[in-house]
């Protein structure tokens, strides 16, 4: 989903930009809060930065202009909440512009808007909804969704930016999700099971960490704390 340097119009990327921006701020301030509150999780944070910057390096071939990849981001918003991540995102794809050339400075609201604000709150509704249910379901379908969201968001930029002559934006929004469809939709689901991987390798070595952000299983907390 990383449009290219350039390749919006200008008022499109500023408008991006402007959207993308309180969501940044208010990131800016849940991670310093995190930090302040929960230090002991300081390691998890960084984590959770990594995993998303190595997951949305990965660049596959798509539609002009930009590209296909794992986002990396619902795990972090499952963890610590969407606003977390918003800031988290913006100093990835910031990085990735300026140091591997994916993505763009004029284009990094947008890139912003749809890894850094529409895929993890999306996560984090499904595994709102879904965690009464099961567990790992929840996860799987939250990082899953969360980058199928993300890719919506991207065709719905470009759809914008460039409509079809003939259809309109209806006509370009279909044709852009097509063509995303034929690599994301794999890579969602391969997210989706890495992270349930993850956090279950996590769980292994970092419990405390996780039972303080309330992401154990509920089984699993209460196992831990009967008496022995």
């Amino acid at each position: 989903m990383h449009i290219a340097e350039g390749f919006l119009p200008p008022l499109h990327a500023a408008g991006w930009t402007l959207a993308a921006a309180p969501f940044v701020i208010h990131g800016g301030r849940a991670v310093a809060r995190e930090r302040r509150e929960r230090p002991e999780t300081t390691l998890l944070l960084g984590a959770a930065g990594a995993f998303t910057f190595l997951l949305s390096a990965i660049k596959l071939p798509s539609i002009t202009g930009s590209s296909s990849h794992p986002t990396g981001v619902g795990l972090g918003a499952v963890l610590f909440r969407p606003p977390v991540m918003a800031f988290l995102s913006t100093v990835v794809l910031l990085f990735q512009a300026l140091l591997l050339a994916h993505g763009g400075l004029t284009t990094l609201g947008a890139n912003v808007f749809s890894m850094g604000v529409a895929g993890p709150w999306t996560a984090y509704l499904v595994w709102c909804t879904v965690r009464r249910v099961n567990h790992t379901a929840a996860v799987f379908a939250a990082v899953a969704l969360a980058d199928l969201a993300t890719y919506a968001v991207t065709a719905t930029q470009l759809a914008l930016a460039f409509p079809d002559p003939a259809t309109g934006f209806s006509g370009a929004m279909a044709k852009f999700l097509g063509v995303f469809a034929v690599t994301q939709v794999p890579l969602a689901v391969v997210e989706g099971l890495l992270a349930v991987l993850v956090l279950r390798l996590l769980g292994d070595i970092a419990r405390p960490e996780l039972e303080r952000l309330d992401m154990l299983p509920a089984a699993v907390t209460r196992a831990t704390e009967a008496p022995r």
